[in-house]
């Protein structure tokens, strides 16, 4: 009886995780666009919705303002790909979609984004719009309590590529080599 009762639970563990690396494959490889609709504001205090993602290729990163290094890091390496693919690459948008918008209001998100390129747009919005946006593109995001009244947040690091249809188009880990880094974006451009 117990046997049969471990077989019946690992045989629908093995059917949900076959479902969900279903699901995750269909969304990597539909001509659908990535993600679902959305209504944020940009760091100029704008609307900004997934229309901001069609018409040209997408670079989009998730993190926050108060991320001690891979935030800054992926930012600072992003726009230097950007420089470097010139006018191959004039037509990549950027894009720093905040994890922690209670505290990553548009006028910090300015001055982050401004700090570090004119090519990055920043995006914040209502916090249980950003969750539902980050859920849709597959971003992993959680406060975590420091122990000293303050939080950080453990998120995705990955930059999400997107074709200019909005369709998903691959992504650049964090650390990733440099140079293939930059291939992926190039080709990117040259794709659109």
């Amino acid at each position: 009886m117990m046997r049969s009762i471990l077989i019946g639970i690992l045989v629908l563990m093995a059917a949900g995780v076959g479902f969900m690396t279903f699901e995750w494959y269909r969304q990597q490889n539909s001509a659908e666009p990535y993600g679902a609709a959305f209504t944020l504001t940009d760091q100029k205090g704008q609307p900004i919705t997934e229309a901001a993602f069609r018409g040209h290729p997408s670079a989009v990163f998730f993190g926050f303002t108060h991320c001690p290094e891979v935030c800054p890091t992926t930012l600072f390496e992003m726009d230097g790909w950007l420089k470097k693919l010139g006018d191959e690459g004039k037509d990549v948008k950027a894009y720093f979609v905040s994890v922690d918008p209670e505290r990553d209001t548009p006028g910090v998100m300015d001055a982050y984004v401004g700090n570090v390129s004119d090519r990055i747009t920043g995006i914040t919005g209502d916090p249980e719009k950003v969750a539902a946006m980050a859920k849709a593109f597959g971003i992993y995001s959680r406060k975590v309590d420091t122990g000293d009244g303050d939080y950080t947040m453990d998120h995705t690091a990955s930059v999400i590529l997107l074709d200019s249809a909005g369709v998903f188009a691959g992504t650049i880990a964090y650390g990733e080599n440099p140079e293939a880094a930059y291939t992926k974006l190039r080709r990117l451009a040259a794709e659109g």
